[in-house]
């Protein structure tokens, strides 16, 4: 972002965000137990997708978020899922919105404020295959169950330990304008084609059905949420807590702002998969920052104690790039390349790093703490972060895994 921009955007969060306070709150609500039954909700991006609520400049807008599978969380409820048993993921990641911002247009920079943020009374953290330590931990089926309010999460299958709130958005997005949407479906194929990971479109359960779903206009070109891109979408960054501002480029007229994947805690790294996943109700504002270009992806700001950890004392882990020979990290399997598989060092592989410092992790919480695998595996996801210690140092960049200890209730 230029200067001139960034002095724009300093002036208008002075003086200009304030200028609708007497306007009503926008309240975009859940409207139905599920996604694709609502219309406040997408969990696809096409440029095409109608707005569900307008908002000015300024104004606040309150988002009634779902959690990242949008299923029903209460242990004691009996709500009968009519989705359960349909295709992996196909459910995620419910988003509120869009919002058409008024004035907005195509080639602005969009600046959204988180105001505040309230958790839901549950969250649940899970392995997926996609964790950092997927092959090793992706099919267990260990579930956590958290119970939530405004301080903690505490749950029954990890005693003794309690998660101070970090509540943050995991997804803040624009939607994606035609360009941007060709490139995106184009560069993902070429990927996957080449045997490198990648999510397929799949328009069951997609919402909104009659775009995106099995019998939708345009059921070829809706993209999935789950990675981030240029527009925003799941970045996962836990510091986006209220009083960040996050810069978003603005591909279609009215910007298209959704906000979903909500965290009530989350490590850097989200190595299991998942967070503390929640439903929630996020308060946000939203500027105009002018005109400009984020062509690498968005940009953010706040308060430098989001960056913190609230704790007294923490234990960290390193990870170097180093293997056994004859084997391949997952991360590059896919490459099929023998040359690498008989090296014991990669060259500046912060993939292969930070798997290593996450297992050595795993490993002090088994052996030092007395946790299970499934448990070491949860609390890393939702409260370690995965820091880079230097990459410059060829051939062996280093990743820290940092565990704040006040997690542990004496």
């Amino acid at each position: 972002m230029t200067r001139p921009l960034l002095l724009l955007v300093v002036v208008l969060m002075a003086v200009g965000a304030w200028a609708q306070e007497s306007d009503e709150p926008v309240v975009v609500e859940r409207t139905s137990k599920i996604c694709h039954l609502d219309p406040h909700c997408l969990n696809r991006l096409h440029p095409d997708i109608p707005p569900a609520a307008v908002a000015k400049p300024g104004q606040l807008i309150v988002l009634g978020t779902r959690n990242a599978t949008d299923f029903d969380l209460d242990p004691d409820s009996t709500f009968e899922d009519p989705r359960r048993g349909g295709p992996p993921a196909s459910t995620v990641h419910p988003l509120t919105g869009p919002v058409h911002v008024e004035g907005a247009e195509a080639g602005d920079i969009l600046a959204v404020t988180l105001v505040d943020i309230e958790p839901g009374p549950f969250g649940f953290t899970v392995f997926t295959p996609s964790g950092l330590l997927g092959d090793i931990f992706g099919f267990r089926g260990f579930r956590v169950l958290w119970r939530l309010d405004r301080e903690w999460a505490t749950s029954e299958q990890m005693p003794g330990i309690r998660i101070p709130n970090g509540s943050f958005p995991g997804i803040v997005t624009v939607l994606p304008g035609p360009k941007q949407l060709r490139t995106a479906l184009d560069r993902e194929a070429a990927l996957v084609a080449a045997g490198g990971s990648g999510m397929a479109l799949a328009p069951a359960n997609a919402a909104p059905a009659a775009l995106c779903g099995p019998e939708g206009s345009k059921k070829e070109e809706c993209l999935r949420t789950i990675p981030p891109r240029e527009h925003g979408g799941n970045m996962d960054i836990r510091y986006l807590q209220a009083g960040t501002t996050v810069y978003l480029p603005c591909y279609i007229d009215g910007c298209g702002l959704a906000v979903g994947d909500v965290h009530y805690a989350q490590g850097d790294g989200e190595v299991s998969g998942t967070a503390i996943e929640m439903d929630s109700t996020v308060t946000l504002k939203v500027e105009i920052a002018g005109r400009g270009d984020l062509p690498r992806g968005p940009h953010f700001e706040g308060p430098a104690e989001v960056l913190g950890l609230r704790s007294e004392r923490f234990y960290a882990t390193t990870g170097l790039p180093l293997k056994e020979a004859g084997s391949m990290p997952p991360h590059l399997e896919y490459l099929d390349s023998p040359r690498a598989a008989g090296l014991e060092n990669l060259s500046n592989d912060l993939g292969l790093a930070a798997r290593n410092a996450l297992l050595e992790m795993i490993r002090y919480l088994v052996e030092e703490r007395g946790l299970t695998e499934n448990q070491a595996y949860v609390l890393a996801s939702v409260t370690v972060d995965l820091r880079i210690g230097q990459v410059v140092d060829a051939p062996n960049v280093s990743v820290l895994a940092v565990l704040p200890l006040d997690v542990f209730v004496e």
